[in-house]
């Protein structure tokens, strides 16, 4: 059996008028259940994290974007049947180019949060991280 050891990811901080796109994942999820984030996922063989990371964007909400600029990056352990796996994550900011978003499960929800609204849904340290990298005086406000 071939376990990763390591996995490459990129994150979407997609931003508008001053407001985050964050999405709750499913009950059915493994990592993280229920707990609201920006929307990631894990990069292809051979695929470049701002490609994949539009490819997460359009899985994950139905939305198309244009990456602005990589705001940070960022690792963290999970752990996969078993075994530790070390993930290393590519944070961009995005602004979306459609608006219209569709989740892939019912139990799913979206919101659209100013950065002081962000504590009014259940957020892991992790993905509020990720947004403060993007919400910065340097990634942020030169854009909106």
């Amino acid at each position: 059996m071939d376990l990763p050891s390591d996995n490459r990811l990129a994150a979407a901080v997609v931003a508008h008028r001053g407001r985050v796109l964050l999405v709750r994942r499913s009950e059915t999820e493994r990592f993280l259940p229920r707990v609201w984030g920006v929307p990631c996922g894990k990069l292809d063989p051979d695929e470049s994290p701002r490609g994949g990371v539009l490819r997460e964007l359009k899985e994950e909400t139905g939305l198309l974007g244009e990456v602005l600029r990589k705001v940070g990056e960022s690792s963290f352990v999970s752990r996969y049947r078993g075994h530790e796996v070390k993930n290393w994550q590519d944070n961009f900011l995005v602004r979306p180019l459609t608006f219209d978003v569709s989740l892939p499960l019912p139990d799913q929800e979206y919101r659209w949060l100013a950065p002081a609204d962000i504590g009014t849904v259940e957020i892991d340290d992790y993905n509020r991280d990720i947004v403060e990298q993007a919400f910065s005086a340097t990634a942020f406000s030169s854009w909106r």
